[in-house]
Protein backbone atom coordinates (compact mmCIF):
# COMPACT_ATOMS: atom_id res chain seq x y z
CA UNK A 1 0.00 0.00 0.00
CA UNK A 2 1.26 3.49 -0.81
CA UNK A 3 1.20 5.90 2.12
CA UNK A 4 1.68 9.66 2.30
CA UNK A 5 1.74 12.23 5.09
CA UNK A 6 0.61 15.87 5.00
CA UNK A 7 3.03 18.33 3.37
CA UNK A 8 4.39 19.85 6.60
CA UNK A 9 8.16 19.62 6.14
CA UNK A 10 9.61 22.98 4.99
CA UNK A 11 12.55 23.10 2.58
CA UNK A 12 13.54 25.17 -0.45
CA UNK A 13 10.62 27.55 -0.14
CA UNK A 14 7.83 24.96 -0.04
CA UNK A 15 6.38 22.16 2.07
CA UNK A 16 7.05 18.47 1.48
CA UNK A 17 5.38 15.11 2.13
CA UNK A 18 6.86 11.66 2.54
CA UNK A 19 5.67 8.96 0.15
CA UNK A 20 6.33 5.34 1.18
CA UNK A 21 5.22 1.79 0.49
CA UNK A 22 4.61 -0.77 3.20
CA UNK A 23 4.80 -3.53 0.57
CA UNK A 24 7.92 -3.04 -1.59
CA UNK A 25 10.32 -0.52 -3.09
CA UNK A 26 9.18 -1.68 -6.53
CA UNK A 27 5.62 -0.60 -5.71
CA UNK A 28 6.94 2.73 -4.42
CA UNK A 29 9.08 3.42 -7.51
CA UNK A 30 6.25 2.59 -9.90
CA UNK A 31 3.83 4.86 -8.03
CA UNK A 32 6.40 7.68 -7.89
CA UNK A 33 7.00 7.38 -11.62
CA UNK A 34 3.26 7.60 -12.34
CA UNK A 35 3.09 10.60 -10.01
CA UNK A 36 5.95 12.25 -11.91
CA UNK A 37 8.39 12.27 -9.00
CA UNK A 38 12.00 12.09 -10.19
CA UNK A 39 14.31 9.37 -8.87
CA UNK A 40 16.45 12.07 -7.23
CA UNK A 41 13.51 12.62 -4.82
CA UNK A 42 14.06 9.09 -3.43
CA UNK A 43 15.80 9.20 -0.05
CA UNK A 44 16.77 5.76 1.33
CA UNK A 45 13.22 4.43 1.87
CA UNK A 46 10.83 7.20 0.81
CA UNK A 47 10.22 9.90 -1.75
CA UNK A 48 10.05 13.53 -0.75
CA UNK A 49 7.22 15.03 -2.76
CA UNK A 50 6.34 18.73 -2.89
CA UNK A 51 2.97 20.05 -1.79
CA UNK A 52 2.12 20.56 -5.47
CA UNK A 53 2.05 16.75 -5.98
CA UNK A 54 0.28 15.89 -2.71
CA UNK A 55 -3.31 16.00 -4.05
CA UNK A 56 -2.29 14.00 -7.10
CA UNK A 57 -0.80 11.31 -4.84
CA UNK A 58 -4.13 11.05 -3.02
CA UNK A 59 -6.06 11.00 -6.29
CA UNK A 60 -3.85 8.16 -7.55
CA UNK A 61 -4.69 6.13 -4.44
CA UNK A 62 -2.12 6.93 -1.75
CA UNK A 63 -3.48 6.58 1.78
CA UNK A 64 -3.10 9.66 3.98
CA UNK A 65 -1.63 8.94 7.41
CA UNK A 66 -0.19 11.05 10.22
CA UNK A 67 3.62 11.18 9.98
CA UNK A 68 4.16 9.05 13.08
CA UNK A 69 1.85 6.31 11.83
CA UNK A 70 3.45 6.40 8.40
CA UNK A 71 6.88 5.92 10.01
CA UNK A 72 5.57 3.12 12.23
CA UNK A 73 4.07 1.32 9.21
CA UNK A 74 7.34 1.67 7.31
CA UNK A 75 9.30 0.22 10.25
CA UNK A 76 6.87 -2.67 10.77
CA UNK A 77 7.04 -3.54 7.05
CA UNK A 78 10.80 -4.05 7.34
CA UNK A 79 11.44 -1.45 4.62
CA UNK A 80 12.81 1.29 6.89
CA UNK A 81 16.42 2.21 6.07
CA UNK A 82 17.78 4.39 8.88
CA UNK A 83 20.28 7.03 7.79
CA UNK A 84 23.11 5.55 9.86
CA UNK A 85 22.71 2.14 8.16
CA UNK A 86 22.18 3.40 4.63
CA UNK A 87 24.63 2.56 1.87
CA UNK A 88 24.00 4.38 -1.41
CA UNK A 89 23.05 2.07 -4.28
CA UNK A 90 25.70 1.30 -6.86
CA UNK A 91 25.13 3.21 -10.14
CA UNK A 92 24.41 -0.04 -12.02
CA UNK A 93 21.39 -0.76 -9.76
CA UNK A 94 19.57 2.41 -10.72
CA UNK A 95 17.23 1.64 -13.56
CA UNK A 96 15.61 5.04 -14.07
Amino acid sequence: MILVDEPRWPARGRFWSHLVSDLSYDELHVFAEILGAPLRAFDRDHYDIPDTRFRSALWLGATLLPSRELAARLRSSGLRRPKHLHRPPQPSTLSR
